[in-house]
């Protein structure tokens, strides 16, 4: 029996590609820096990103005095317009997400979140109106903590009360995440949902996994 269904946030509940974004190529452009150069400076601090160690501004400061083109002006816009595709992004929900947890809950299901997320989309996943209905939720810049660390699973498992094998998690499969799930002895299943061809999301179909095609497919799953 499904007590408790963990989610991933990106992908899965909410997507970054339904609205324009401020990734690398954007933040390059903006800075003046070749987008290779750029990324070869910045992805070096992603995970410290991800743990919560440095914040948006103490990654990019250095970033920007390494190709001699930091301001306080420019640091301050950058900012402001990656915080702005961010928070865009709860703008654009699938219709279905809001019905299918509210759902869960009428039935006595837990929720939880598991996501692997930085400082400056924290603050914005914490204002949505989907925060209130998770039981448990890890940030992994506020756990300290990152998928696919079975640590951050058995948190939110503890956080909720269940054990693994009651959970089902539904997540789009980015960051090894599935198969953590799994191997704890969780249902496992894909959220495609959001899936697009030509985009930069993390993963296709992943045909070995559960499939879930809309988010009220997961209700099928109890």
């Amino acid at each position: 029996m499904v007590k408790a269904v963990i989610f991933d946030m990106y992908e899965t509940l909410i997507t970054l590609h339904a609205c324009p974004l401020y990734f690398s190529a954007e933040m390059a452009a903006d800075a003046g820096i070749p987008v290779e150069d750029f990324r070869s400076a910045w992805y070096p601090s992603e995970m410290d990103r991800t743990l919560g160690k440095v914040s948006l501004e103490e990654a990019l400061t250095p970033v920007l005095r390494q190709f001699g083109c930091y301001s306080d002006g420019l640091l301050t816009l950058m900012g402001e317009k990656r915080r702005a595709a961010k928070r865009a992004s709860f703008d654009h929900l699938h219709p279905e997400v809001l019905p299918m947890l509210r759902a869960l809950k009428a039935r006595g299901v837990k929720i939880g979140l598991i996501t692997n997320c930085f400082l400056e989309e924290a603050e914005y996943i914490r204002q949505s109106e989907l925060f209130p209905l998770f039981d448990a939720a890890m940030l992994s810049c506020v756990e300290g903590l990152a998928k696919p660390d079975e640590a951050i699973f058995h948190r939110c498992t503890a956080g909720l009360g269940v054990a693994p094998n009651e959970c089902l998690y539904a997540g789009d499969g980015g960051s090894r995440e599935l198969e953590t799930a799994q191997a704890l002895g969780m249902q496992a299943a894909q959220a495609v949902w959001y899936l697009k061809a030509g985009t930069n999301q993390p993963k296709g179909r992943m045909p070995e996994f559960t499939q879930l095609e809309t988010p009220m497919d997961v209700l099928g799953l109890l």
